[in-house]
């Protein structure tokens, strides 16, 4: 597949991340490019929070919905789903970030890369 091919895929992969998030509610939702990044193995981070845990694993779990269906494709690894605080879902060439609130504005990860561009989305 070339990689112009698989740009194009991962962004679709990203859009509808976005859309799982929305479909919840998700707070504060970006999305980063990262493919002109030096240093990152993925093409797109999509970042967003929630108010609690519950509505993190809600999140988390509707990404994994609309991915699976628009693509057919389980997420390759996850962490944090137990806590509630931060979940990870690594589609390889999107990851996939959800913070409980207080946990995002501890970490700040966006800070960690303002190098790459990012668009904001709101939930419907």
């Amino acid at each position: 597949m070339s990689k112009k091919k698989n740009s194009e895929l991962s962004s679709k992969l990203a859009d509808v991340v976005v859309m799982g998030m929305q479909e919840k509610k998700a707070n504060d939702i970006v999305k980063m490019d990262m493919r002109e990044v030096n240093s990152t193995l993925s093409d797109y981070f999509v970042i967003c929070n929630a108010d609690s845990h519950i509505q993190v694993n809600a999140i988390a779990k509707s990404v994994e919905e609309e991915v699976y269906k628009a693509f057919g494709q389980d997420v390759w690894h996850k962490e944090g789903e137990g806590n509630g605080e931060w979940i990870l879902l690594d589609f390889v060439d999107v990851v996939v970030h959800i913070f409980k609130t207080e946990a995002r504005e501890k970490y700040r990860i966006e800070d960690l890369w303002g190098d790459a561009k990012s668009e904001h989305f709101k939930s419907a």
